[in-house]
């Protein structure tokens, strides 16, 4: 569903000093991606018709992120970080087609889009997301009317003994109409033990105004906000879980799953086995039926239909393995489309490289691609055998159906059903062993 008079602001101002980096808090990656990337893709999801991203001054670098993941999303400058009430006055005002805004934090990378709908399709003006944690510890407490709706919220800070008896917290996230903003935001003050301009503080003033209020009940780790390493490895374990049980759901097998780590854009198909501990980087996609054994590493990948990948296999970014393909233990492919039924099988190194069908690389085989300053291809035709503990150094081109002799190192091109071969004839000198071993035990 679309709401198309609806943004999302996203408030990533914040400095994140617990963090203790140079790195902005809502940049540090959870799954692959940074916790805003995140954020902006739960926003997305849930059909929401833009973005606005609140940042401080300084923050070039999550203004370059934003940029580059989105041709669409606005930023908005807060200029000093004076609450989240401020932030979102920074925001204001709104594009005149917009009727509604859902406003919420770009440090809550496990916020689901089925969260934002709720929030976004609200029949109430303001909405509140509100969740019920084993310790309420810190969070704001939402006070509510007879009737069940939230009248006001109160920060942990400025709650006394009595008030910090509610379970019900404040969630952070709120869906608010562009009539309350525009009118209450300017009411907003700074007298509580912060002396910050709290958002929360909408609550209250839209009742007093008149405006309806609504609750959504979210699950306690949509609103997980991280400010710590602590809270980004938290973040990370649940991510990870969403993920193994949504493969395990959609028909792919994990031998061990608390021991596979995937990417917040990895692609399975159905009948895939995962043995244990394996990784997947960004911009991973696995085919039906493929194998892929223990300790094996990959990023950037596409992998075909019943292609048997390790163990121990690492496959880099722009690696494209056709149906069938298998690549043993101990290979590297960087850069490397190997076609159908091709062979990879041993301690080998396959970099800027177009492996056609059926084509066998022997063990220890090196595609020598980097000469200090550029990258060279390597071509091997269809059916090619490449003899093990070769090195092929680009450009080259083996034809189809060529034999390469094992040791040899070649460059420039090989015809055909040609056999190639460089290594130097053997030579057997009797005795010199035996002679080399006397000289050098004299005076021992």
């Amino acid at each position: 569903m679309s709401h198309s008079d609806t943004v999302s602001i996203i408030l990533a101002a914040g400095k994140g000093t617990r963090m203790k980096s140079a790195l902005p808090k809502v940049l540090h990656p959870v799954g692959g991606l940074p916790m805003l990337g995140h954020v902006m893709r739960a926003a997305e999801h849930a059909g929401l018709s833009e973005t606005i991203i609140v940042v401080s001054p300084e923050q070039e670098s999550i203004k370059s992120f934003v940029t580059h993941v989105s041709s669409t999303a606005t930023m908005a400058i807060q200029q000093q970080q004076n609450g989240t009430g401020d932030a979102v006055i920074a925001a204001m005002p709104l594009p005149a087609h917009i009727k509604r805004a859902v406003i919420m934090f770009g440090d809550t990378p496990l916020m689901r889009p089925e969260t934002l709908r709720q929030l976004a399709g609200s029949k109430a003006q303001l909405t509140v997301l509100g969740f019920t944690p084993e310790d309420p510890q810190g969070y704001g407490r939402i006070l509510l009317s007879d009737n069940q709706t939230p009248v006001e919220i109160i920060e942990h800070k400025d709650a006394d003994e009595e008030l910090r008896q509610i379970t019900l917290c404040n969630g952070g996230a709120m869906a608010v109409d562009r009539e309350i903003l525009d009118q209450c935001l300017e009411q907003l003050n700074s007298n509580n033990a912060q002396g910050e301009y709290y958002l929360p503080d909408l609550v209250k003033l839209a009742v007093e105004n008149g405006y309806s209020t609504g609750l959504v009940l979210g699950d306690v780790h949509d609103i997980m906000g991280v400010d710590s390493r602590a809270g980004l490895s938290k973040a990370e374990a649940v991510f990870q879980n969403r993920q193994r049980r949504h493969f395990l759901d959609t028909g792919v097998t994990l031998q061990s799953p608390e021991t596979v780590h995937f990417s917040f854009d990895t692609t399975i198909e159905t009948d895939v086995v995962i043995e244990p501990h394996c990784v997947f980087g960004p911009g991973v996609s696995i085919a039906s039926g493929a194998l892929i054994k223990a300790f094996s590493h990959l990023e950037g990948a596409q992998v075909g239909n019943h292609a048997v990948i390790g163990p121990y296999a690492r496959l880099r970014p722009g690696t494209e393995l056709a149906d069938g393909v298998k690549i043993g233990n101990f290979v590297e492919t960087k850069k490397a489309k190997i076609g159908l039924g091709a062979k990879v099988n041993h301690l080998s190194y396959i970099g800027d490289a177009e492996i056609g069908a059926g084509a066998n690389i022997g063990a220890g085989t090196i595609t020598c691609n980097y000469d200090g300053f550029n990258k060279h291809k390597t071509e091997i035709g269809a059916g090619a055998f490449i003899g093990s503990n070769s090195s092929l150094i680009a450009p080259v081109r083996i034809g189809d159906g060529a034999y390469v002799g094992s040791s040899s190192v070649l460059s420039g091109e090989v015809e055909a059903d040609a056999l190639a071969v460089t290594r130097a004839p053997a030579r057997t000198i009797r005795g010199w062993a035996a002679k080399f071993r006397n000289k050098n035990s004299k005076g021992n």
